[in-house]
């Protein structure tokens, strides 16, 4: 079974379900609230491990008890979490969400700076066959993206809103860059995901492609740039929606899938996960991600033709 390495954030989100977000201070009282272990690669390698791939996380958290409740929840959905360095005396990261019926957030994360320090060292990518990064963990992103390399495996970058220094400096360690549009425009000045798509391409040596939520998803072939749309729903909670993408498509990369099976696998995983309220809680197993492709005709078979 092919197994993916994730590089990046591990965090405790408290997510609060309202009618309508604050518009001033008072007191709200939610209609539904979960405490999840989340953040970028940690939401990611759940996932993975949902949809039946092996998968380790590399990420950082204190040697808290919130540390400890983020190791286990995160062990508990079947992710290898021996690789999370525990940093003593740290707090680890942990973020309150307020999200209204739509879908539509505030997020008010905080990251002690110790968790992000540099790592000692890069990791060992023996035994894996895909890396994937997020951009939360930068130090320890470029190590692992170096370390991919080396090994001539597939090196994901998941290229969310960041500085645009942290990006500039992995964009080009990168194999593949998946960017959402935000980060695409940052990157390229663009706002219009298709020519950000484009834009990225024309100076980056591998895989790029631009995530633009319910418009659907700009990526390369051949050197140029196709589109893929994104299934329609009935959108309750985006968030971790593009963990949840970033997931599916590692482990089809893993798999050696062609790619507009892949980007239209991820993009059923992230539509399912969006009508679930509860951040990555939402992602969904390989079967509903296969049952919903059969049923807008877009079967492994037909998108192979």
């Amino acid at each position: 079974m092919p197994r993916v390495l994730c590089v990046g954030a591990i965090t405790m989100d408290t997510i609060f379900r309202l009618e309508r977000l604050p518009e001033g201070t008072g007191k709200f009282i939610p209609l539904d609230a979960v405490e999840v272990a989340e953040g970028m690669a940690a939401a990611q390698a759940a996932t993975i491990a949902r949809l039946g791939g092996e998968v380790a996380l590399w990420a950082s958290a204190g040697d808290d008890a919130t540390g400890d409740r983020l190791v286990a929840q995160i062990s508990g959905e079947g992710v290898d979490c021996s690789r999370v360095r525990r940093v003593a005396g740290a707090r680890s990261g942990f973020s309150t969400i307020l999200m209204d019926l739509k879908g539509a957030t505030i997020i008010v994360p905080r990251y002690d700076p110790a968790i992000t320090a540099p790592p000692e060292g890069a990791p060992d990518v023996t035994g894996f066959d895909v890396v994937m990064v997020d951009v939360r963990w930068p130090a320890a992103a470029r190590l692992a993206l170096l370390a991919a390399r080396r090994a001539h495996l597939p090196a994901i970058l998941d290229a969310d809103m960041a500085s645009r220094e942290v990006l500039e400096d992995l964009l080009p360690l990168a194999s593949h860059v998946v960017a959402s549009e935000g980060a695409a425009r940052l990157l390229t000045g663009e706002t219009e995901p298709q020519v950000a798509a484009a834009a990225l391409l024309a100076r980056h040596h591998g895989f790029v492609a631009v995530t633009a939520g319910a418009l659907g998803c700009w990526w390369s072939e051949a050197g140029a740039i196709r589109h893929s749309p994104a299934p329609r729903i009935d959108a309750v909670d985006t968030l971790a929606a593009g963990d949840v993408f970033h997931a599916a498509f590692a482990l089809l990369v893993a798999e050696g899938r062609p790619m507009a099976e892949t980007i239209a696998f991820a993009s059923a995983a992230a539509a399912l996960k969006c009508t679930r309220f509860g951040g990555r809680l939402g992602a969904p197993d390989r079967a509903e991600v296969e049952a919903l492709l059969d049923r807008q005709g877009q079967s492994t078979a037909s998108l192979n033709r």
